[in-house]
């Protein structure tokens, strides 16, 4: 079937195109054997791609004898993903080259709850002078994805009925961005993107994978055979309104009490100590007595651990993951907080789970996100569909 004159010159030249994605020279006869494909029709498909400015040559390869050949490779820089991650009380973004590696990134201070506009607005003040620093425009931006802290519609990028997110219900978040920028938007929760963002930072693979983020909120980016799991509703993974038995009596915002969230969060743990006389008002404050030997916070963050184990062992159960990786504000408590969460896990998940499971605090710390949106933005802008619409 015709495809109508594509610019690529036919479907497999952005099939041909996914085997140079991770940025590796090949040559047209590598390519060839690879594919199965003539060299003459590797060598068309290639100068489609080369139209695009995407792929380009590279240093010739080592010679058998007579001309080296010649390799082409995917070119990093020949465009820009916009990574945006916005938080409850701040909004970063960074621009990454098309490998996903982080190359410029800025923070600003806002609160999730002043509403869409300023919010993105503020995002949007912060591209312009990193594009500057690279000499490039809005124009290099192949992609943009973004993060938000609560639940996202991710077929349509709308926030869905977000808790800690006044005005956002339902906003159209990727329409507000492209009267700004013409490409592509992917929004999605922040915690599934900090998932992509740490699973692909991770040192072995992973097809089975758990990532847990502990700040103002509570939730879990959920990888299983490979695939990020967003569930019916896009908030699969919302483990902070899961009950703990200690917590009879303790309201949540949710309107139920007992959650996780509610006990082991980091403002929950802040005002637990002050009722006790410590001086905490945010995760930030707990991290901080924890690094300096407090032991009213040490015991607190391992409560919160413990508290946190109790839903990760129904969760291995249900899951069975190979790799828990525990990211956000609170995570920069360390092993205190592990200590705690290892405690129960091992206490009450089969052992046969538990068999080879890793435990441990998040390798990409605050750029998790980042990584992640942008990972997400490649993704979509150079799959086959994506490439089709350039």
């Amino acid at each position: 079937m015709s495809n109508g004159g594509s610019a690529l010159g036919g479907a497999d030249a952005s099939e041909l195109f996914q085997l140079l994605r991770d940025g590796s020279p090949r040559t047209v006869s590598e390519l060839a054997a690879v594919t199965g494909l003539a060299r003459s029709t590797v060598g068309l498909r290639l100068d489609a791609l080369t139209s695009l400015g995407l792929i380009g040559p590279v240093d010739p390869g080592l010679s058998t004898g007579g001309r080296p050949p010649k390799r082409v490779a995917l070119l990093p820089l020949a465009r820009l993903a916009l990574a945006i991650d916005v938080g409850a009380s701040h909004v970063q973004v960074a621009l990454t080259n098309l490998v996903g590696d982080v190359l410029l990134r800025q923070r600003a201070p806002i609160s999730v709850a002043a509403g869409p506009d300023p919010v993105l607005g503020r995002a949007l003040q912060l591209v312009d002078p990193l594009l500057e620093e690279l000499g490039r425009d809005r124009a290099a931006i192949i992609a943009i994805g973004v993060g938000l802290p609560g639940p996202v519609h991710f077929e349509t990028g709308r926030p869905s009925k977000p808790p800690l997110m006044p005005g956002w219900d339902a906003f159209d978040v990727p329409g507000w961005f492209r009267d700004h920028i013409d490409a592509p938007v992917l929004v999605d929760n922040d915690v599934n993107i900090m998932a992509l963002g740490e699973h692909s930072r991770l040192e072995s693979p992973a097809g089975h994978f758990l990532f847990v983020k502990v700040a103002t909120g509570i939730g879990a980016g959920i990888i299983s055979g490979g695939r990020l799991q967003r569930g019916a509703q896009g908030i699969a993974g919302d483990i902070g309104h899961v009950r703990v038995s200690r917590g009879t009596g303790v309201l949540c915002r949710c309107g139920n009490e007992g959650c996780l969230e509610a006990l082991a969060s980091g403002p929950a743990v802040a005002a637990e100590l002050s009722a006790h006389g410590v001086e905490a008002r945010s995760a930030r404050d707990v991290v901080a007595l924890v690094a300096d030997g407090d032991l009213r916070a040490i015991q607190a963050v391992r409560q919160a651990g413990r508290d946190l184990g109790e839903v990760l062992a129904a969760s291995i159960s249900f899951l069975n993951p190979s790799v828990i990786t525990i990211g956000g504000q609170m995570a920069a408590a360390g092993e205190h907080l592990l200590a705690g969460v290892r405690e129960v896990v091992y206490q009450r998940a089969m052992p046969l789970a538990t068999r080879n499971l890793q435990i441990a605090t998040a390798r990409t710390a605050d750029k998790a996100g980042l990584i992640g949106a942008g990972m997400l933005a490649i993704h979509h802008a150079l799959s086959p569909e994506g490439l089709q619409a350039l």
